[in-house]
């Protein structure tokens, strides 16, 4: 039977298409400290052959720690955060060279791009990483996008580098993502655990079902899982750009993902998504939350379907601790986010004016500043549903 195609992505332009693909750790290695270079060769392989075809791609890597690992002749992965930074420092290096080795033979040019999230919280350092790989694209190179692994600390770490995949592809304005994993893809239960599991071909829209079917994190090699996929795909189908989840030993896993055919799960909207400025992108990828805000169905209702503002009156119930223009999470009563803005209030003034009116708030003295500007504009604010 010959596979389906779909559009792979947005239109053809004559700035080439855009592609952004991600390879996990356990896709890369052959164990917790040992490079596949047999299969990177094979990588390289499959992504000349997508520049052929009109493609202009981006790698967002991971093992940098595994080939420090390996380096070291350090058999097991270290639980101590200086191990592990010192093994990124030593590995960067040498996965760098593994590429460059690999796209060599194909007279493929490529580059060392590191970030973290302080790169890109702000949003001045988030533009300028956007456009020093659109330059690097103009030049005909292919990134290598990795997490800079050697200063990452927790407060400014990714976490996982499916977020970061996907905010490189917000920051290109990319017509697809494909993600390389050691799963076919997306399944309506955990495959390990229940042998009838039937993989999903098609996600148009991310609820809570979506959401519970995703599991937990992956191997020890890794620190991603199906579910830090779902949630790169939820602002990916905002942006309008469409995401591949397959298995990376796939045979030409990237070349048919990119030609359109039936492979894995492919994550896109189900109907035109509405228009997203760059500042909302930055704000659903290009910070963590500092916390989140539960509201009730109206206000629910109010952002989902006519574009509101958020008003301190629908919300029930302030998380965590967080300032004036910090990332929260908005959520709904049972819990699902749905949403992410950039909040007015401070948590401690957010928790005084929840349930509020407008008018009740200018009638207390104390409050009422609080009610001149919503708790979160709907200018700064991303609705994922």
């Amino acid at each position: 039977m010959t596979p389906a195609a779909h559009p792979a992505g947005g239109a053809c332009s004559g700035r080439g298409r855009r592609l952004v693909v991600k390879i996990g750790s356990s896709t890369l290695t052959t164990s917790e400290s040992s490079i596949d270079y047999a299969y990177l060769r094979g990588l390289a392989d499959q992504v000349a052959r997508v520049r052929d075809a009109g493609w202009r791609p981006v790698i967002v890597t991971s093992a940098a720690i595994a080939c420090g690992l390996e380096a070291l002749g350090i058999r097991r992965r270290p639980a101590d955060m200086p191990s592990l930074q010192a093994a990124a420092s030593v590995g960067q290096s040498a996965l760098s060279t593994a590429y460059a080795e690999a796209f060599s033979p194909h007279g493929i040019v490529t580059s060392t791009v590191l970030l973290t999230r302080r790169d890109t919280a702000d949003r001045r350092a988030y533009l300028h990483a956007r456009d020093t790989l659109l330059r690097l694209l103009d030049l005909g190179v292919v990134p290598i996008v990795n997490e800079n692994d050697t200063v990452s600390v927790e407060q400014i770490r990714f976490g996982d580098n499916d977020t970061l995949a996907a905010l490189t592809a917000c920051l290109i304005d990319a017509d697809l993502l494909v993600i390389l994993s050691d799963i076919e893809g997306l399944y309506d239960a955990n495959p390990n655990l229940h042998p009838d599991a039937r993989l999903i071909p098609c996600v148009e829209g991310i609820g809570p079902d979506i959401m519970a079917a995703a599991g937990g994190a992956g191997t020890t090699v890794g620190s991603g899982g199906m579910i830090t996929k779902i949630k790169a795909a939820r602002v990916l189908m905002v942006a309008g750009i469409p995401m591949v989840v397959c298995h990376g030993r796939r045979e030409d896993a990237i070349v048919d993902a990119a030609a359109g055919l039936d492979v894995g799960t492919r994550f896109v909207a189900a109907e035109k998504p509405h228009e997203i400025t760059p500042k909302k992108l930055w704000i659903a990828l290009g910070d963590a939350a500092r916390g989140a805000l539960a509201v009730d169905e109206g206000a629910k209702d109010a952002l989902k379907r006519r574009g509101s503002s958020l008003l301190s009156v629908g919300v029930r119930s302030v998380e965590g601790r967080f300032d004036a223009g910090d990332i929260v999470d908005i959520k709904d009563g049972a819990g699902h986010l749905f949403a992410r803005g950039k909040t007015a209030f401070s948590s401690d003034e957010a928790a005084l004016a929840i349930g509020r009116t407008r008018d009740e708030l200018k009638a207390n003295r104390l409050l009422a500043s609080l009610a001149e500007r919503p708790l979160v504009h709907r200018d700064e604010l991303v609705v994922f549903e």
